[in-house]
This record gives structure tokens, sequence and C-alpha cells, in this order.
């Protein structure tokens, strides 16, 4: 893109951005019936309130004086001011003054499908990622680099692959699934192959975004001291200790699916772990690696896998580190393969400037492994998710 935007002539893709919906985002997307069902949802009260945020948003976007703001201020505005958060027709243009040449769009309003994968309302879970995927894909039809994302709930083995198909047939360029084990069944069920068989097919990614994983347990929060706020002032996101839980659904997950040969019977089949942080990545691999070598005796599933699998990781697997996290460490540990950039634009936790942290983190590293983290890996998970002008676009240098 322009050399005048915030990454200049480098190539960039980013693999972590967000919308900042209204609360009736969704409202287009359902029949009457179960709209009202939703809308009755004490989750979708909670996160509505008094709709006061709402209104305020869309008064500050409709403001010219506040709008003129908006270039010179495109990484310093966050949420809901920020330029392309929630108004599809804004969004090019942000797009345009970062510079990226591509991103993945990923739900704020929806991320946990409102809680019911685990409610047991099939009917009105499903309804409710099937809204949200038309959502998703309506915006972002009004910029080819924008790569959106769709839910799929696996707690029903049919319903999961008809709303794949649903997904891919509306143009989402991945199919975003829970961290967390569904209820009943695990990941790697052998009855959830046609959802990985569809993605696969269509040569898109499946991917774990945080939102989806297992939270700390309540009681943890209970020390004799006052509570802990977070970093937004309130209770609802994370603090230093609830942070910790953030990776241990997806390295069960994907374990799961990487232990029962899931990667295996699909080895055209890229996953990506984005927004879940880094640092577990190596010694999680070298773990499974151990499980590998202490029960490959006893275990015939094991015997069947086609490497190690830590190599299995490399193969298959891309993970997002946040910031603050050492890359270089991670390259060096995970190997070069692994890691991917990310914004995570327009939320706070992406800060004011995710490239000069990154490229701190990455003094030293090889050119061909910067290079890697900061586009190759990305295009290697998106595979035909990315449209082919878009993984090297000429307007962008290495």
């Amino acid at each position: 893109m322009s050399p005048s935007s915030y990454v200049g002539s480098r190539r960039v893709h980013d693999a972590d951005s967000h919308l900042m919906e209204m609360g009736d985002c969704l409202d287009p997307y359902f029949t009457a019936p179960l709209l009202k069902r939703f809308h009755d949802l004490p989750i979708y009260r909670h996160k509505i309130g008094d709709g006061a945020w709402q209104r305020k948003a869309r008064a500050q976007q409709g403001d010219a004086a506040f709008r003129a703001g908006a270039a010179e201020d495109i990484l310093l505005r966050k949420n809901y001011e920020a330029l392309g958060a929630f108004l599809k027709a804004d969004r090019p243009q942000a797009l345009d003054l970062l510079g990226f040449a591509s991103q993945l769009v990923f739900t704020t309003f929806c991320l946990g499908n409102f809680g019911l994968d685990e409610s047991g309302d099939f009917e009105l879970a499903y309804a409710a990622a099937s809204a949200q995927n038309r959502m998703m894909t309506d915006f972002c039809k009004v910029d080819r680099r924008l790569l959106a994302t769709a839910y799929v709930p696996l707690v029903d083995f049919e319903r999961a692959a008809a709303t794949a198909r649903e997904a891919l047939a509306l143009g989402a360029k991945a199919l975003l699934i829970p961290s967390r084990c569904p209820p009943g069944h695990s990941p790697s069920h052998v009855a959830l192959d046609p959802v990985w068989a569809q993605a696969q097919e269509a040569g898109v990614p499946i991917l774990f975004h945080v939102g989806g994983e297992e939270k700390l347990g309540a009681d943890y929060f209970e020390n004799g001291a006052p509570r802990v706020k977070d970093f937004h002032g309130g209770e609802e996101n994370f603090t230093s200790v609830s942070f910790m839980a953030i990776p241990h659904s997806v390295m069960l997950s994907l374990s799961a699916m990487i232990l029962d040969g899931v990667l295996d019977r699909f080895p055209r089949l890229k996953f990506g772990a984005i927004e879940l942080g880094a640092s577990w990545a190596p010694g999680w691999m070298r773990f499974m690696d151990s499980a590998h070598a202490a029960f490959f005796k006893n275990e015939e599933r094991l015997h069947r896998l086609s490497a190690k699998p830590s190599d299995i990781v490399r193969r298959q697997v891309r993970i997002t580190p946040y910031p603050h996290e050492d890359v270089a460490w991670i390259i060096r540990e995970a190997g070069a393969e692994v890691p991917l950039f990310s914004s995570d634009f327009p939320h706070v936790e992406g800060g004011r400037n995710p490239l000069k942290r990154f490229d701190a983190a990455l003094e030293g590293v090889a050119p061909a492994a910067r290079a890697g983290f900061y586009s190759e890996n990305f295009i290697d998970l998106m595979g035909e998710g990315l449209a082919p002008e878009l993984r090297r676009p000429a307007s962008l240098a290495a």
C-alpha cells in the first residue's frame, strides 16, 4: 500500500483484527421467534446494559469534527472510537491507513457465542452462530483484504457440518472453533471429520481465538484481598492470574486432535491459535513429544502418527504471540514456521505501535524468519482463503 501508511512499504499480513459491533448487529439475521429468545438471554441483556455505550459510539462516528482526526489517530483511537470499528464503509480506509496486505477479522460482541454451546439449546446456539457468520461475511464483503472468520460450534455433529458448509458458501475465509472441549465428546471425535474435510477441501484454516476457552475457576479470585480490577477497570477481562489460564484449553484441544490423528487425517489442513499468546508453545510441543515417547509402546494410535507431535505442529499449526512476549525465543524454541504477526486492531490490548514492539522482539533474528513472522507464515496458514494477488502484493516490498 502507500508508503505513508503505518506499515509503509513493508509486506505485513495481520492475523488478528476485530469488529466492535453494536448490540443489534445480529438482529437482521435471526428469524423473529429466535430473535426474541436471543434477546431474552441474561448474557445478552448484560452486554447491552442501558445502551448508553451504543449511543455514544454512534454519535462520535457521526460527528464530522471527531472523524476529521481519524487518519492521524489511526492507532491511537481504540475500540468503538476507531475508524472502521463498526461502520463497514469506513473499514477500507482504516486498512489503507494501516497498510496491512490483509487482515483476519473476528467478532468482539459474539466471542464465546453467548455461552449457548454449553446451554444445551442447540437450536439457539447454531442460530446465533449462523447469524454471526452472515453478519461477519456481510461486513467483510466491502473489501477483499478483510478475511471473515465464521464460528462453528462443535456440540452437535450434523449441525456443525451444516454450519461449516453454510459459512464457506457465504465466503468465510476461516472457520473458528472453541478452544474448550465441547460437552460430551472430544474435539477430535471422528464424527467431526466432515467439518475438517470441508475446510481442507476449501483450503481454509481452522482457528481458535481467545474468548472460547475454559475460564479460570472462580475460587481463584477469593484470596482474602480486595478484588483485582482488569485493565479496563472492571472485572470481566483478564488480570495477571486469570491470564495464566488463557492457553490451557487450546493446548488440550490441539493435543487431543494431534494425538488422535486429526491433523494426519487432514494433512493439508492448517490450524491457527490467535490472541492466545505463544510462550506456552515450546514447552507444550516438548511435553507432547514426551507423551508420545512415554506411551508409544502401548498406544496404537501413536504408531499411526506421521511424525513426532512437535513436527506436526511445525507443519500445520500457527500461533500469534502477544506484543510483550519474546518472539525471538519462541522462534528459536518452537520453530520459525510457527509464529504470526497480529495487531488486534482496534482493541486496546494491541497497543499503539505493535510493529515497534515486535521489531524489538525480533532483533537479531534472521531475515527469513522475520519474513515468516510478518508474512509468509500467514500466507501458509490461510491457503486458498487468501486471494493470490493479496499474498505478495506488488505494491509492498519485502
